[in-house]
């Protein structure tokens, strides 16, 4: 599969992504600005770090339309049936504070992770510090890209993404 993020105006509220899967099917949506690599994206690097094969974007892959998916969030957060989903979830929130912290502190990532999860009732997944701080590198690492990319560009991405963990 492959996600294609597109900045739109120099100034704006939303970027858009753009996916492509392997039949060739494609869903889209908006991607709020947020001033660092964008949520959705945060996802690639969580999932493929994690190699989980239904959290959203496993859910996108398989067949699901990315806005209805978003905007029904809450539905896929069901433990025993999309646990992925709400553990991808609560990493991506994790790893974004980091990422905003600009510096990886496993202990504060953990604990957010934790905190999350436990808010939406899922076991917290198995993260070493080390797969942790991979996830944390990428994510800067995209986030650089995702900076330099100008405004009606491109930056195009496999998924899972191979250079995690």
């Amino acid at each position: 599969m492959k996600l294609i993020a597109r900045k739109l105006e120099a100034v704006g509220k939303y970027d858009r992504l753009r996916v492509v899967r392997d039949d060739g099917s494609e869903t889209s949506c908006e991607m709020p600005r947020q001033g660092v690599l964008p949520h959705d994206l945060l996802h690639a690097v969580v999932e493929s770090g994690l190699t989980m094969n239904n959290g959203f974007l496993g859910l996108v892959a398989k067949g699901a339309d990315i806005a209805f998916a978003e905007k029904n969030f809450r539905d896929y957060i069901d433990p025993e049936n999309f646990a992925q989903v709400a553990q991808a979830e609560s990493v991506v929130e994790g790893l974004q504070t980091q990422l905003w912290a600009g510096e990886f502190d496993y202990e504060a990532f953990l604990s957010g992770v934790s905190g999350a999860c436990a808010m939406r009732k899922v076991a917290l997944p198995a993260i070493s510090e080390a797969v942790g701080q991979s996830m944390f590198n990428q994510a800067m690492k995209l986030n650089a890209e995702w900076q330099g990319t100008p405004a009606k560009a491109e930056l195009i991405l496999p998924f899972p993404l191979a250079d995690v963990a």
